[in-house]
Order: C-alpha cells, then sequence, then structure tokens
C-alpha cells in the first residue's frame, strides 16, 4: 500500500511518544496498588496524585473535583445518571411534627414531593451516550428530557433553551463540539443563563449543566468556571493519551450518587481498581495540550476545506463555517456514497471516516447530518475529514489530489453526474 494518510483524528489519536515514557514505569517498576498502603502503593498513588494535579491545572478546578474513570461513556453516564439517581433517592425537606420521622420511603417520598419527574434538557445532535442515557431515563420512569432541535449549522439557539426550561429542570446536557460535524456550541452564554436562573431558584432546586467535552479538550477554553459548567468529561485518547481512561469533572456540591456498586475508590464515586498507567499517561496528555498546534492544524484545515468545494462540484460543507473545530471538515458529495467514499480513499491508503451510518443493517443514516435538514440521500454521500498534530501539507495535497477523481468516479457509477439518486445499486458501497 502507499505511504498512509490517517485523517481521522476524532475517532481516535495516536499515542505522543513523550506520553508513552511518562507511563512505560507504572507497568513494570512501579505497578503496585494505589489503594495499598505499603512503598509499592504510595509510589503509584504517586503518579495519580500528579496526574490529578496536572487535570485539575487544566480545568481550573480542584483536584477533589476531578474523577477518573473509563471514558467519555462512563463519563457522561455517570453525569447524567448520577444526578437523577441522586434526586430520586434523596428526598425533599419535610414540615413533621417535632420527634416524628417519615415512615414513607424515601424514593417514594421523593416522588410524592415533587409535581413531575425531573426534566433534561439535551440536543438532538449529541454522542449517543448521552442520548441513549436519557431515553433509558424516560423508558424507566426516572426523568422526562426535551430534545432540543438546531439551526442548520448545527447550533443550539440559546433563547430555544431558555424556553425550555421548566421549574422540574434539573440538568441540561449540551456537548462542546460535535464529534461528526465540528460544530462548537455556546457553552458559555448557556452557563451564564444558567447561573443567572439559578440565582431565584432555591438550592434543592437548582439546574446543573453538563458539557461533553471530548471533540473539543485539543482546541478550545475547557476552564470550567468560565464555561460555568457542573460538569465535564474527558476522555484520554481523543488527545494522544492512551484509550479507556477519561475523567468526569464534578464542581464541588453538585448531587450525585455513583452508579457502580464496589470500593471507595475516586471519593466514592467510581469503585475499581486504579488504571496507574493509563491514568499517568491522560496526566501527561492534557499538560502537552497548545494553543499553537490548533493554529496550525486550522491553517491545514483551511486549506482542505478551500481545495474541496473549489475542486469538486456539488461539494457541501456541513456544519457552522465559523463556529467549528480547527481540525474539522464534513462534506456531502451528492451522488458519491459516503461509505464507498470512506473505502475507496482507503485503497488509496487515506484513512477518513463516515457521517452516514451506512454499513448497519438498517442503513440510517446520521441523526447529526439530519437534525441539520439534510435529506436520508444527502446524509449517506457524507465523510468526515479531522486532521491533528501530525499532519502536514503534504499530506493535505495528496489528499486534494485524490479525492476529486474518487468523487468522479463513484458518481460515473452511480449515474448521477453529481446529483444523488433515488436509488442506489445494490453492490454500491453497502
Amino acid at each position: 500500500m502507499k505511504d498512509k494518510i490517517y485523517l481521522d483524528y476524532a475517532a481516535t489519536t495516536p499515542l505522543d511518544p513523550e506520553v508513552f515514557e511518562a507511563m512505560k514505569p507504572y507497568f513494570m517498576e512501579d505497578f503496585g496498588n494505589a489503594s495499598s498502603a505499603h512503598q509499592f502503593g504510595q509510589k503509584a498513588r504517586q503518579g495519580l496524585d500528579k496526574a490529578r494535579g496536572e487535570v485539575a491545572e487544566f480545568f481550573g478546578c480542584k483536584p477533589e473535583e476531578v474523577i477518573f474513570n473509563s471514558g467519555a461513556t462512563e463519563s457522561n453516564n455517570l453525569a447524567i445518571k448520577g444526578i437523577i439517581y441522586k434526586i430520586h433517592s434523596s428526598p425533599p425537606a419535610r414540615d413533621l411534627p417535632k420527634g416524628e420521622k417519615s415512615k414513607v420511603p424515601a424514593e417514594d417520598e421523593a416522588r410524592q414531593g415533587r409535581q413531575s419527574l425531573p426534566h433534561i434538557i439535551t440536543s438532538k445532535i449529541e454522542h449517543h451516550c448521552v442520548l441513549d442515557t436519557c431515553k433509558n431515563l424516560e423508558e424507566t420512569k426516572m426523568a422526562e428530557v426535551t430534545y432540543l432541535e438546531v439551526n442548520r449549522e448545527g447550533l443550539v439557539e440559546i433563547s430555544e433553551v431558555e424556553k425550555a426550561i421548566k421549574e422540574n429542570t434539573v440538568l441540561i446536557s449540551i456537548m462542546y463540539a460535535n464529534n461528526e460535524i465540528g460544530t462548537v456550541q455556546p457553552i458559555e452564554e448557556i452557563g451564564k443563563l444558567v447561573r443567572k436562573i439559578n440565582v431565584s431558584r432555591q438550592e434543592k432546586d437548582k439546574i446543573y449543566f453538563h458539557t461533553d467535552a471530548v471533540q473539543a479538550t485539543n482546541y478550545l477554553n475547557c476552564n470550567v468556571d468560565s464555561l460555568g459548567v457542573d460538569l465535564l468529561a474527558i476522555s484520554a485518547h481523543k488527545f494522544y493519551g492512551p484509550k479507556g481512561v477519561g475523567v468526569l469533572y464534578i464542581r464541588k456540591g453538585t448531587p450525585i450518587k455513583k452508579i457502580q456498586d464496589g470500593g471507595a475508590h475516586e471519593y466514592d464515586l467510581r469503585a475499581g481498581t486504579y488504571n496507574i498507567g493509563g491514568i499517568v499517561g491522560l496526566g501527561k496528555a492534557i499538560s502537552m495540550i497548545n494553543g499553537e498546534t490548533a493554529q496550525r492544524v486550522k491553517k491545514l484545515r483551511d486549506k482542505l476545506i478551500d481545495g474541496v468545494l473549489k475542486n469538486i462540484p456539488n461539494s457541501k460543507l456541513n456544519g457552522s463555517p465559523e463556529k467549528r473545530l480547527q481540525n474539522n471538515a464534513n462534506f456531502s458529495f451528492p451522488g458519491a456514497e459516503g461509505e464507498s467514499i470512506m473505502m475507496a480513499l482507503d485503497l488509496e491508503g487515506i484513512a477518513v471516516s463516515t457521517g452516514s451510518a451506512c454499513a448497519s443493517e438498517n442503513l440510517q443514516p446520521s441523526h447529526v447530518l439530519t437534525a441539520l435538514g439534510l435529506g436520508h440521500e444527502d446524509a449517506h454521500t457524507s465523510i468526515r475529514v479531522t486532521l491533528g498534530k501530525y499532519t502536514n501539507e503534504q499530506e493535505i495535497d495528496k489528499f486534494l489530489e485524490i479525492l476529486p477523481k474518487v468523487i468522479e468516479r463513484l458518481r460515473k457509477i452511480s449515474g448521477s453526474g453529481g446529483q444523488a439518486k433515488k436509488k442506489l445499486p445494490d453492490d454500491f458501497g453497502c
């Protein structure tokens, strides 16, 4: 195969060599269990504490607000379910006769003391681990959920967030930057709105604000105070750290209940033996993030977008032209099916991904692209190209040389001449 070009950094990033070097001692030499009191355990604990401090510095928070876990899926589950479970297990204060205790079970009392189920606001373009968690809470009658529409650029409107807030709203969960189209949401503005509303609410009726910041970590401000978030999720493998380790930031005072039983690790919020090597790697990786890389990547991304739109007829950029991640470009090419484009590029040694779940049995299009207003056919013609710190200009030039030929060939096969067909051939890509 020709020299390979990796343009799928939103899916995962390669482990940085410096991160690998920082991790290595914790697999063979400093292998102790960080919960053990002896010297082996305490040596591992030092690595854990250092990593927690590195993450806290990045977020601008207290070390004890950093909860290590297996990644963003677990973080988002803990954030959303943890809030709702805590509300159901914590009955509101009631005025009882002096010395008398309530005989109603806590869960029933909590429900009786509330006019309706706790209410969550999220958007229709969240990652599935957020959407499916919310749907699970709906199905189990634990919460009611509002799924906000987005505009044609994939942006959540502040006015729509405010309009959706009700007396029983307890949680707003909006992702910082979308994993498919790279659209950056107005998180700071939503944070200000939540703070403003909470001023007039009692402590027990506060709204908490959660964001999935997985794609944003490398490129955007993640200071939790300036964002105004109470919970924020990240995953190490998105910023040149190891797979299988992540963080949930939980602001002190946020009511949350653990969702798995076991030991009292991570301030009794996440049971399980510490993955010290992974945690050390996450800490090292997050300490290496810098704005210079983001600016260099943005220049290459702009060159890629300009080249594609200029040289491929009837091509379309999906998402916001301005409010998007520095490394993300998502395109639709009517008449050329996305999965086929991805496979054709792979044969040329270029890795991208498709915004369409075309490989699934039911051929459902991307929920993100359809939320933007794309029809199913156009959604099936999309690919996502994401750059990273190892991307160079020669790779972009090669991509811009090969992609137009791929699109032209696939459009000829489909007989569309650049217009999406109503029905694709049975052997076309999927």
